[in-house]
């Protein structure tokens, strides 16, 4: 499954136009996403995602960058080596496509919006 295309507020995928955050998760789209704070990426907003452990955990932090991944989660990742991937969500985008060329193993996370 590859992301088709990424602009302010809107991602389309496999043809399929999403307009709110989004989580692709063995290759199934997860949308109206929400995280307990808004701007703020911690571990509590994916870890129902983590239970088969990816190889990369790709984030798309917003047009502009504005979500921030919280510490709890960059220790996670260290810990259960999980390459940890934080990008503006259109290079974010990018290096999904790029991962899933590879046959990675991925969890992405994309804010849509700032």
């Amino acid at each position: 499954m590859k992301i088709d295309s990424y602009s302010f507020g809107r991602m389309t995928i496999g043809g399929r136009e999403y307009t709110s955050d989004l989580i692709i998760c063995n290759r199934q789209v997860h949308d109206n996403w929400w995280r307990k704070t808004s701007h703020k990426l911690s571990l509590e907003d994916i870890k129902a995602f983590l239970y088969n452990t990816p190889e990369v955990l790709v984030v798309g932090n917003g047009k502009f960058g504005l979500m921030k991944v919280q510490k709890d989660l960059i220790n996670y990742c260290e810990s259960s080596s999980i390459e940890l991937i934080v990008q503006k969500s259109e290079v974010a985008s990018e290096t999904y496509n790029e991962l899933v060329n590879r046959r990675k193993h991925i969890l992405a996370a994309f804010h849509l919006t700032c």
